[in-house]
């Protein structure tokens, strides 16, 4: 249990961090946010549990399949504020369009990889 309240607390900070340095500077906050921190911390986490080097060579690879729809937040959600929609309905279209992103890439890293 205590493995995993310190896991929470890392991951939180780090994400907290991100909002307040973004408060302070857009760009200092964007580079925080775009870090593959979450990766290294899950990556370290499951080497630390004992994970085996395949399991965390598939995770890395994974995470590189899923960045690619992921860009579709970062494009939608600022395009449509930019044309004036308001902010909920901003971010509510660009997480559709992730996840609509998401199940088209799990279909083609499931018909071109052994990843699970």
């Amino acid at each position: 249990m205590t493995a995993f309240v310190v896991k929470v607390l890392v991951s939180a900070l780090l994400i907290a961090a991100a909002a307040e340095f973004g408060r302070r500077s857009a760009l200092a906050g964007a580079i925080l946010a775009s870090l593959p921190l979450t990766s290294i911390l899950a990556m370290v986490w499951l080497w630390r549990d004992g994970a085996a080097p395949a399991q965390i060579a598939d995770f890395s690879a994974g995470v590189l399949w899923f960045v690619l729809p992921s860009l579709l937040l970062f494009i939608v959600t600022p395009s449509l504020l930019r044309a004036g929609w308001s902010f909920w309905p901003s971010l509510g279209a660009g997480c559709a369009a992730t996840a609509a992103g998401y199940g088209l890439g799990v279909a083609v890293v499931r018909l071109l990889t052994s990843i699970r």
